[in-house]
């Protein structure tokens, strides 16, 4: 299980990294006006969320093996589990909104401005506090 669980804190860390550095690369974007800056963080983009989502697959897997292999979060007492999950979904939608706002980019349809993907950057960093909150203190 410390295998399973090893595996599992690498690819999250990995993957949150991906997170907290492609919303970055959105925001220069939002910013950019000269069309060579454009295209390199276009391609930036491209093939970081290509990493970042092979990533998140083992991630999830591990994550899925500890839940249902192991029996972590059943019982009484684990309501903490219940509500990681859902911010996990939150997470998974997450980043299905960075690919989908990556596309709007590479078709030259940006409706938003620096200033909103700044504040779209700071998801992942409450995302994951409140994950390693509730999987540390296990509050309730």
């Amino acid at each position: 299980m410390l295998w399973i669980k090893s595996l599992h804190i690498v690819f999250i860390a990995s993957w949150f990294a991906g997170l907290f550095y492609l919303p970055r690369i959105l925001v220069n974007l939002a910013q950019e006006t000269e069309t060579v800056a454009t295209q390199r963080l276009l391609l930036m983009a491209r093939k970081l969320y290509r990493f970042m989502s092979l990533l998140s697959i083992p991630a999830i897997l591990f994550g899925a093996w500890l839940w249902l292999g192991y029996g972590i979060g059943k019982g009484p007492g684990n309501g903490w589990m219940h509500v990681k999950l859902l911010l996990v979904i939150f997470v998974i939608g997450y980043h299905h909104a960075c690919g989908s706002l990556l596309k709007k980019f590479e078709n030259g349809v940006n409706t938003r401005s620096h200033t909103w993907f700044r504040w779209f950057n700071e998801v992942p960093v409450i995302l994951l506090l409140a994950i390693v909150i509730l999987v540390v203190v296990k509050p309730f």
